[in-house]
């Protein structure tokens, strides 16, 4: 699937806010559970939020409540993360991905598919 940014230019100041999307073919994430994850330089890959294939079902990272937001538009095939008061530790590579049909929640990288090509984001201090 297709990730980009749709707001900013893939790097912000301290304290700004970002929104990266991802976009799917028909039906790729519709009845899915959903998920980003992010990797940072010299870390492995992390989990960030999720959504069960039920939508007011959200889970998130820690070190991201509060602050990131994750959401679906299943007409439109969308997956966003909505990124606010972003911290220089949230620079990394992030990923949408697929979670298992019909799902919930999970934080394990191995129950996900359709991994979009990950979009770079930069946070300067």
């Amino acid at each position: 699937q297709v990730q980009r940014i749709d707001t900013g230019e893939g790097s912000v100041q301290a304290g700004g806010s970002m929104r990266l999307s991802c976009e799917g073919s028909v039906h790729t994430f519709f009845s899915y559970a959903v998920g980003w994850f992010r990797q940072a330089l010299g870390k492995e890959r992390e989990f960030v939020a999720g959504m069960a294939y039920v939508g007011s079902n959200t889970s998130y990272a820690n070190s991201v409540k509060g602050r990131f937001t994750i959401s679906r538009d299943n007409a439109k095939n969308m997956v966003f993360l909505q990124m606010n008061s972003l911290k220089p530790e949230d620079t990394a590579v992030y990923y949408c991905a697929r979670g298992p049909r019909w799902g919930m929640i999970t934080r394990n990288e191995d129950s996900y598919d359709y991994w979009g090509q990950g979009t770079e984001v930069t946070v300067s201090s």
